[in-house]
């Protein structure tokens, strides 16, 4: 199990939105990359993967939780590369848009 806020600030300095040195992409595009990678790691519920979305900000309908139960620093670093972002706050996932 990691620490999710650990492993987002570790990475998001230098590797934030670096989508060129994502291995392995599974969406041309960098938002799409990541709710897909998102959905193939943590099990969600059948509705929308956004659930809210504020002055140039999205949020996510990801539980942190069962993430951290999952991810390694690998995975953390693909989401950061695709401009995935944690809010310490509200202990949500989300994009700047």
């Amino acid at each position: 199990m990691i620490n999710i806020e650990e492993a987002f600030k570790k990475f998001s300095g230098s590797d934030y939105l670096k989508f060129d040195s994502v291995e392995n992409k599974i969406s041309k595009r960098p938002d799409l990359c990541a709710m897909l990678y998102l959905e193939n790691l943590v099990e969600g519920k059948q509705r929308d993967m956004i659930s809210a979305a504020g002055h140039h900000e999205v949020w996510l309908d990801v539980c942190c939780d069962k993430l951290s139960e999952v991810a390694t620093e690998d995975d953390i670093l693909y989401l950061i590369r695709c401009g995935v972002r944690y809010c310490p706050e509200s202990e949500s996932l989300g994009f700047f848009v």
